[in-house]
């Protein structure tokens, strides 16, 4: 496997180099382009998502972060498919907000949390490679947006939906097949092809160019990524094996039923001619295997 002039995938590099407060600019730039305006990433927090164990290390890694602003940030990279996704996402953003509102404080200190899901399977239909989704009010009967009052005249001012509620993006990385003109096609294109541009001016790519090279990877963690890259194959290998099985056992039992399907209509057509010829019911069940009661109903 050739690695040689290549960036290391993202994935690998968040759980091991994007930590590094030194690295902090190549995370801030993927959340910037995702959010449309400058981020800075105060320090990363602890997560339970960021599993070590060989049989993780391959299909999940996450980081959370904590931006300038005071929120948090999390950031979940998922290799291979998993049935209920989109419970864990709304688990981890539960979690996160629980986990940053102490017992007694008042309501005001609860986090904005941004979901950014970084997903390299197909969790579903839809023609877009970036999903955003937040939590909105809208009249059942007149579809209008409530809009919070957030007057400030002698009087705590109250916080809008949208600077409070977590806001989830879905990044289907596999679903991306455009040639990058703008900062997040430019991401895109990173992340699933592992290609950066020499020119590139998209927020983090630059800082990701100079520090993510495999070339400059230690002999100790060039051994382990490609252990990491083999690992991902032999995965995909396996699933997409299941995969073509369960298509092949799915037309197997197919074919299977439309025979007996076939064999059962058959019956059907002989039963009502013996019926109508005046046949007793017990020697047309036995001519034909049907029941007495599927014969009489016909």
């Amino acid at each position: 496997m050739k690695i040689n002039n290549q960036y290391i995938r993202f994935d690998w590099a968040a759980k091991r180099m994007l930590r590094d407060k030194a690295n902090f600019g190549v995370l801030e730039g993927l959340v910037t382009v995702l959010l449309g305006e400058q981020i800075h990433i105060i320090e990363i927090l602890e997560s339970e998502g960021n599993q070590e164990s060989p049989e993780d290390k391959f299909n999940r890694v996450d980081i959370k972060a904590r931006n300038s602003k005071d929120e948090i940030i999390i950031v979940e990279i998922q290799l291979t498919r998993e049935l209920y996704y989109l419970e864990r996402i709304l688990y981890g953003v539960a979690k996160a907000i629980t986990e940053h509102i102490s017992l007694g404080d008042m309501y005001d200190k609860v986090k904005k949390v941004y979901s950014i899901n970084i997903l390299y399977f197909d969790l579903g239909q839809g023609s877009d490679y970036l999903y955003h989704g937040q939590t909105v009010f809208r009249g059942v009967h007149t579809n209008d947006t409530l809009t919070i009052n957030t007057k400030e005249d002698n009087m705590i001012r109250m916080k809008t939906p949208a600077e409070i509620y977590p806001e989830y993006f879905i990044i289907r990385v596999n679903e991306f097949n455009k040639v990058a003109t703008t900062p997040l096609e430019e991401w895109l294109d990173y992340l699933k092809n592992g290609h950066i541009k020499d020119d590139t001016t998209a927020p983090g790519l630059h800082e990701a160019k100079e520090k993510l090279k495999v070339l400059t990877m230690t002999r100790q963690d060039k051994l382990s990524y490609e252990r990491h890259l083999d690992a991902i194959m032999i995965q995909n290998d396996v699933i997409n094996t299941a995969m073509q099985e369960g298509k092949a056992e799915g037309r197997a039992e197919g074919l299977i039923e439309g025979i007996e399907k076939g064999k059962t209509e058959t019956k059907i057509q002989h039963a009502k001619i013996m019926k109508d010829l005046g046949i007793e019911t017990n020697k047309i069940a036995t001519i034909t295997g049907l029941t007495m009661e599927e014969i009489k109903k016909l």
